[in-house]
């Protein structure tokens, strides 16, 4: 296993372990990351999305991974979380692409890939199917989860 193997090994572990501060141990401190939910973050918006979403899973989240592939500088991973959904309560089994980049033996770029409107019709039910696919609908989602992330940090600044 090569070392950035390694720390796709520890990141995903750690993840299904619910354990952020692990995973934030795998990031450089000017990390990037992107998925069709909450869209582009950084740095340290990185580490806060993860532990918002590991609280807000109450122990209710089941992570799986597969294929860990990685060289010297590209990884990716095949991963599933299945969980209850906050807003609605409806469960959701995501199918993920995770693709990453490398530098200094820590993540610096992290892509996660998903249907987004298959997400949207298992998160959101019926509302999802009807709009899940269309871009208005893309953005609200979008947009709910970087206000949710922002309230998030707002409210555990201090801690």
């Amino acid at each position: 296993m090569t070392s950035n193997e390694n720390i796709l090994f520890q990141f995903y572990t750690a993840f299904a372990n619910a354990d952020a501060a692990q995973i934030c141990e795998c990031y450089q401190p000017n990390a990037t990351f992107s998925d069709p939910v909450f869209g582009l973050l950084k740095g340290n918006e990185i580490c806060q999305m993860w532990k918002m979403l590991l609280e807000r899973s109450k122990g209710n989240l089941k992570i799986d991974f597969t294929n860990i592939n990685a060289d010297g500088s590209l990884g990716s991973v095949l991963w599933t979380a299945t969980y209850n959904y906050s807003t609605t309560n409806r469960k959701v089994v995501n199918s993920i692409k995770a693709h990453f980049l490398f530098k200094d033996g820590l993540i610096i770029k992290h892509t996660d890939d998903f249907d987004i409107w298959k997400w949207s019709k298992q998160a959101l039910g019926f509302k999802g199917f009807l709009l899940g696919w269309t871009g208005f609908m893309q953005r609200k989602i979008q947009e709910q989860a970087r206000l949710s992330l922002k309230i998030y940090i707002e409210k555990n600044k201090n801690k």
